[in-house]
């Protein structure tokens, strides 16, 4: 799928049917959140004109993700460090006997 940042062509052949031409278009998206149905309006998708497969733009479904996670915006605790004893290594130095 084509990153809408880039120069994005108005169409391209459909990679499922291989019958249609994929369009971008701005749709209603749904997902799920724990046992909540989200939708969001609007939404950039490239969408078959036979047979309605969806592919939708990777840098909008991160945004997404982002927005939808609810650790965003929280500050996060510092992690534990990790200490690890200090072995002792004997010298290794030549013998001058």
């Amino acid at each position: 799928m084509k990153n809408m940042n880039e120069k994005t062509p108005k169409s391209f052949p459909c990679y499922e049917c291989q019958a249609g031409m994929m369009r971008l278009q701005f749709i209603t998206y749904f997902t799920w959140l724990g046992e909540e149905l989200v939708t969001v309006p609007g939404f950039p998708a490239w969408v078959c004109d036979v047979c309605g497969r969806r592919e939708y733009d990777q840098r909008a479904i991160s945004w997404l993700t982002t927005m939808l996670n609810p650790e965003t915006g929280r500050a996060r605790a510092p992690r534990p460090r990790l200490h690890r004893p200090v072995e002792k290594r004997e010298s290794i130095r030549p013998s001058t006997d």
